[in-house]
């Protein structure tokens, strides 16, 4: 069964009963959600849901992988599909296919998001995508593996990085704690 907004919601809703200070940056999520936008497709270009992987090594380093299309550095994740059945699946998912690294080879840190993030992403010519939002569900794992293929389509690198690298303040305290 696909994913649903009331997942979405159930998940966005236990998030900020713990994180009750970041509700006005996910007010965009929330109204999208009250006004019947569905967040689960990719074409909803008002903004819609996507899942990253947080990968911590035994040394506490994150995985980033580099992204063919945006040219940039950022943690393996990615957009929705319909098989999904929830959203710690699509981070596994994600991870699996961007790195080669199994889900039985890493351990979700919990069963729900250690940061939620809205983000703009510009527009897409070749995929005929306007500018619009990512609201991106970031989900920490811990492995004791290493990268083992590339999902060479959209990454053409990967690379483990020291916590501080990280340029969210807000999340990299929260790994920090969750990795005690």
């Amino acid at each position: 069964m696909a994913i649903t907004a009331d997942h979405i919601r159930i998940t966005l809703t236990i998030y900020l009963d713990a994180h009750p200070e970041e509700k006005p940056d996910l007010a965009p999520v929330l109204d999208l959600l009250d006004t019947g936008g569905d967040i689960t497709s990719r074409t909803e270009f008002r903004g819609h849901a996507t899942v990253g992987a947080i990968l911590a090594d035994t040394d506490g380093r994150i995985l980033h992988i580099h992204h063919r299309a945006l040219d940039t550095w950022l943690l393996p994740g990615g957009h929705l599909e319909t098989e999904d059945t929830s959203l710690l699946d699509v981070a596994l998912r994600e991870l699996a296919e961007e790195t080669g690294i199994p889900a039985d080879a890493v351990t979700p840190a919990e069963e729900h998001p250690i940061h939620i993030d809205v983000h703009p992403i510009p527009a897409n010519d070749a995929k005929g995508e306007p500018d619009h939002q990512h609201f991106d569900f970031r989900f920490l794992f811990r492995t004791t593996t290493d990268v083992r293929q590339l999902q060479t389509e959209e990454v053409t690198d990967a690379t483990w990085r020291k916590l501080d690298s990280l340029g969210d303040a807000t999340l990299r305290q929260r790994i920090a704690v969750a990795l005690r």
